[in-house]
This record gives C-alpha cells, sequence and structure tokens, in this order.
C-alpha cells in the first residue's frame, strides 16, 4: 500500500484534526494579500458606497411632479375649480394648452400627459357622473401614476359644489403611445434588450480578455511576428462578432418567444443593439487593463453597470431625477441607447426623426471614444 506524500494531512490520527492555528494562517494570508493590494480595497469598499448613495439620491431626491397640460373647455364654475386644484397639485407641474395642441406637445416631449376638462364638465358634475379626458404620453409608464393620482385628488372639491348626489369619476384615457394592451414587459423590455446586451457583452469580454492575459497567449502573440495593430484588430473583430451573435439572440427571443410588442424596424432595433455591443467590447478591453486579477474585474461591474441603470431611464424616469443626476445621466452611452430603444420599439420611430437620430449618433460618437481608448490602451499594453 502506496504512503500518503509528505506534507499533506491524512484522513485519520492526530493530522485529521482540524487545528485552528492553521485555519488562522491562512485567514492572516488571505487578508494581508488584500491589505496590499490596495486597488482591490478600493473596489470592495468604492462600489457598495457609490451605488447605495445614488440609490439613496434617487430615492429621496427625485422630484416626481411630471409636467402635465390643462385643457379647460368648461365655460361653468366647476371646470375652472378643478383646473385651479390640479394646479395646486404637489404630484404634477401644470400648463395651460390648448386641447388642439396637446398632441404635439406630447411628441415633443414637452409634456407627459394633458386633461381636457370637456365643454360640459359642469352639467356632468351636476348630473352626478364626470369624464375627463386624459391623454397620456405612454412611453413611461411610471409617470402615469402621478397624473391620474392628481386628476382624482382634484375631484374631490366637487363635493362641497355638488351636495346631496355621489359623483361617479370616470376617466376617459387615451395613449399616444402603447396603451392598455401594453403589459409592464412591453414598456421595460424595450430598455432591458439594450441593456442585457451591454451587460453580458461587457462582462464577457472584460473577464475573457483578462484570462487572455493571464494565462500568457498575449504575451505569445506579442512575441510572434504579428504586428501590434494586427493583434488590436484581431482582438477587437473577435469579441465583436460574439457580441453581435449574442445581441441577435436577444432580439430574437425577445421578439419571439417574450412576443414584447414592437412598433419599431427590427434592422433599427439590432442596429441600436450593434452600437451598445461595440461600445461594451471596447470598453470591456479598456478596463481590463487596469484589472490585475479576475476578482478585480468582477467589481468594475457594478461600478460601471450599476449606476448606469439606475441613471438610463430605466428605472426611474430620468425627468424625475435630481438635477444633478440628470447631467450625469447625460454622459451615459445607456441612457441614449435606452431612449433609442423605446423611440423604436413603442414609438415606432424610424430614422427620420431627430431624436432617434440624436440618440444613435450620441450612442456611435461612445463607440468611437471607447475604440480609440480600447486601441490605446491595448497598444501600450503590449509596447
Amino acid at each position: 500500500m502506496a504512503e500518503p506524500r509528505r506534507g499533506l494531512p491524512r484522513a485519520g490520527g492526530k493530522d485529521g484534526v482540524v487545528s485552528g492555528h492553521r485555519v488562522a494562517a491562512i485567514t492572516r494570508r488571505l487578508l494581508q494579500g488584500f491589505r496590499r493590494d490596495r486597488r482591490t480595497l478600493a473596489l470592495l469598499f468604492v462600489a457598495p458606497i457609490v451605488i447605495l448613495g445614488l440609490l439613496g439620491y434617487l430615492m429621496r431626491g427625485s422630484t416626481s411632479a411630471p409636467p402635465v397640460g390643462i385643457a379647460n373647455q368648461d365655460g361653468g364654475p366647476l371646470g375652472a375649480l378643478v383646473a385651479a386644484a390640479l394646479r395646486g397639485s404637489s404630484h404634477i407641474t401644470t400648463t395651460d394648452i390648448n386641447a388642439a395642441d396637446g398632441d404635439a406637445k406630447l411628441k415633443d416631449g414637452s409634456l407627459v400627459a394633458y386633461i381636457v376638462l370637456p365643454s360640459d364638465f359642469s352639467q356632468q358634475a351636476q348630473n352626478g357622473n364626470v369624464a375627463p379626458e386624459v391623454h397620456l404620453e405612454g412611453s413611461e409608464p411610471g409617470v402615469n401614476a402621478p397624473v391620474l393620482q392628481a386628476l382624482q385628488q382634484s375631484m374631490l372639491t366637487l363635493g362641497s359644489w355638488v351636495t346631496g348626489r355621489n359623483i361617479t369619476f370616470q376617466p376617459r384615457v387615451k395613449y399616444f403611445y402603447g396603451g392598455p394592451n401594453y403589459d409592464t414587459l412591453d414598456y421595460f423590455g424595450a430598455a432591458f434588450v439594450g441593456l442585457v446586451v451591454f451587460f453580458l457583452v461587457f462582462v464577457i469580454t472584460i473577464v475573457s480578455f483578462l484570462n487572455e492575459r493571464s494565462q500568457g497567449t498575449l504575451e505569445r502573440l506579442m512575441a510572434s511576428p504579428l504586428r501590434r495593430g494586427e493583434i488590436v484588430l484581431g482582438y477587437m473583430l473577435g469579441f465583436t462578432v460574439i457580441a453581435l451573435v449574442q445581441a441577435a439572440e436577444v432580439l430574437i427571443f425577445s421578439l419571439a418567444i417574450l412576443k414584447i410588442q414592437n412598433q419599431g424596424n427590427v434592422l433599427l432595433i439590432f442596429g441600436m443593439e450593434a452600437l451598445m455591443a461595440i461600445a461594451a467590447v471596447n470598453l470591456g478591453i479598456f478596463l481590463s487593463m487596469f484589472a490585475r486579477s479576475e476578482f478585480q474585474a468582477v467589481q468594475f461591474i457594478p461600478l460601471v453597470v450599476v449606476p448606469q441603470v439606475l441613471l438610463s431611464g430605466i428605472i426611474f424616469p430620468v425627468s424625475s431625477e435630481p438635477k444633478a443626476l440628470q447631467y450625469l445621466s447625460d454622459v451615459l452611452p445607456l441612457t441614449y441607447a435606452v431612449n433609442g430603444m423605446r423611440d423604436i420599439m413603442v414609438k415606432g420611430a424610424d430614422l427620420t426623426w431627430s431624436s432617434l437620430q440624436l440618440d444613435a449618433a450620441v450612442v456611435a460618437g461612445f463607440c468611437i471614444a471607447l475604440i480609440a481608448a480600447g486601441t490605446a490602451t491595448l497598444r501600450r499594453r503590449l509596447g
């Protein structure tokens, strides 16, 4: 029977007893390694503070008062009474408009909704059944609740004027985009299609490229007859091909399996996905140069992805964020990608839309900047 190798604890006997001293030695060695690695320590303690700080600022500093238009067509006193109550609501910010201009203001984004009090509104109230018109922009469901809540509260003022009768409140809700047949997934799916591609491509790129470095593959390529430019382009194109395949898979699954409603051109959706994939690839290559281990690479994920998820309008409407965070969201590529995806899938935008042109141009600009940064960083590494 072969004897056990020296230095390895045996299953039984004295060596089989767990030694607290040896466990403590391993623990000390691990903690000392973290203490010497200041980059890992910084990522370990900075990431949760950044994420929780952003979340807390968003939750407590958000101004959930979307802009709403009021078109009072009622010649009686009750329409003016309800309009005054709407103007005094803390849930919305109001402006008086002509009902004929309402749809144009919804389309250009200056309003998220407008409320029409019809010409017979006072008579409706006297009859006990009021039916104001509520026109919702519809692409951001998060702003609908404050509008309806403000309208419902304003109707309470009618009670002091119409006595001896219960008033039935039945608003006629109309959607400029989307509609009652849209569920939560239809609204958020447009944003999550771009997010999933960006997140997964970024993670795959940063971890895979770090493995290329740690396994010595990059150094062996440097020693080969290949030119530095060829190595740089080869890596970028290789990761980009994988990213585009994944983008196509996400799009097909979202539309064919999940049945997310889409009002736009599928090729435009894939084009926006492709831009996000290219940006994620080059961002992953760029940041991988600052990571020495997979643990450090993973720590970049919450710092890069989570703030963009919180600030890009996926969860919280950008218009309701504190002003300082709105400025920050304006420099994040995911903000423009989410806007572009919603324009295409929910609003049916095409290339003639100036808003979609702007979103695509900004995301393309981020791609160019990240390609330049990734190329420069990779060349410096190869040098």
